[in-house]
């Protein structure tokens, strides 16, 4: 019998689904589960890039009761779990009847592995950046300074507590807003706008409607906010050039910005610099030609063409990305300077800057083509969900169902 490619779920009830990492781990925000276990080779020793994914370490905590499955979480076999990362840090989010965060990374005790926080006993949702770590609870919202996470938070916001039906989707959004990473932290949006989901890039950020609109804001010098412009926007804009597209989600790097169709196309914009928007970008393309490597061809001159069009620099509306396959994307997000898509069949395809092996094909090599990362298929594991910190990524992954001929 020939094993074939099987269906996108776990082998049995029960089956346990993984988090794994890859790229940037200077500070050793992606501990190695097997060595986190024996306390080995985590910490000062870690290596600073990981280039191929290794399943990482939540917390060394008591197990927590199953639950129905929430927004953005992923059921760990009796663990619901959420990711969020920083340049420095990663936030593990447990959730169940006691939720708790863990911190891993830069200001965690000899940086061993995932230390829980205290404060975050109870919360839903957990938000980090270099600075400060926001935590959403059923009555409040609360951000801590990460210098001294003890006394009293910096920020903080009380609401009525609501149904899950009435709680916003997911931080950085908050009853009446969002919350940003620096102060001020609070910053209102209008309730016509109908917000389900928000993603924040360095300066500017990226909103999805109830009706599928998407509307961007905020700083545009490499076109990331999408208007055919360089110039920034104070308020909400809707994108017109996907009107009448209807999307069902949206992610931001530090300069581009991404959002996937009902029907799992996907589009990008802004800075192409090191092929983040999937699209031809001459800074790899010199790489290749100085290095020798086979690819695509490109051709030298400004302007040229090579078998995509012309490189591209900054992409001020959006575009259509060719994922190979014709695959249909379900998920995507976005690092600083790359870019990872979920397809409906479970495969990870990943493209932009990779000098720290977040791109996860085993190299520390950019792509401005979107490419599969073939570990997760030749391990015969089905990826559910994809997190990118700013040099950093982060995948939850279920052993496939086979199927045998």
């Amino acid at each position: 019998m020939r094993m074939l490619r099987g269906k996108c779920r776990p082998m049995v009830p029960g089956s346990q689904m993984g988090w794994f990492g890859f790229g940037f781990n200077a500070f050793g925000q992606i501990p190695e589960a097997a060595k986190c276990e024996g306390k080995e080779g985590t910490g000062q020793n870690a290596e600073v890039k990981v280039i191929v994914p290794v399943k990482i370490a939540c917390c060394d905590l008591d197990r927590q009761p199953k639950r129905e499955s929430e927004h953005g979480a992923v059921n760990t076999g009796s663990r619901l779990v959420q990711i969020r990362a920083s340049w420095s840090r990663r936030a593990t989010l447990h959730l169940g009847d006691d939720g708790h965060v863990c911190l891993s990374g830069f200001g965690t005790p000899d940086r061993t592995g995932p230390h829980s926080v205290s404060q975050s006993r109870g919360c839903r949702d957990v938000q980090v950046s270099e600075r400060h770590l926001t935590l959403s609870f059923a009555d409040r919202v609360e951000c801590w300074a990460l210098e001294e996470v003890a006394g009293e938070p910096v920020w903080k916001m009380d609401h009525s507590p609501a149904n899950e039906a009435g709680l916003p989707s997911a931080l950085p959004l908050v009853p009446g807003g969002y919350v940003g990473t620096a102060p001020p932290f609070f910053h209102p949006l209008s309730p016509q706008l109908h917000v389900t989901s928000l993603a924040l890039g360095q300066q500017h950020a990226v909103l999805l409607s109830a009706s599928g609109g998407v509307f961007t804001w905020g700083s545009g010098s490499h076109g990331q906010l999408g208007h055919g412009e360089l110039v920034g926007e104070t308020e909400p804009r809707v994108l017109e050039a996907l009107w009448g597209m209807a999307m069902a989600g949206v992610a931001a790097g530090n300069w581009h910005s991404v959002c996937i169709s009902a029907g799992g196309d996907v589009y990008t914009w802004g800075w192409n610099e090191s092929g983040q928007l999937g699209m031809p970008a001459r800074a790899l393309n010199e790489a290749r030609r100085l290095t020798g490597q086979d690819g695509a061809t490109h051709l030298q001159s400004d302007g040229e063409e090579d078998g995509r069009g012309v490189f591209i620099s900054i992409q001020a509306f959006p575009a259509l990305v060719d994922i190979p396959e014709d695959s249909e994307v379900t998920k995507v997000s976005c690092g600083s300077r790359h870019t990872a898509a979920v397809t409906k069949t479970g495969d990870l395809f990943t493209w932009g800057w990779g000098d720290y092996g977040q791109l996860g094909h085993g190299t520390p090599r950019s792509s401005d083509q979107p490419l599969r990362v073939d570990y997760f298929s030749n391990q015969g594991l089905c990826v559910l969900d994809v997190v990118c910190g700013p040099w950093n990524t982060f995948v939850c992954a279920v052993e496939r169902e086979p199927s045998l001929s």
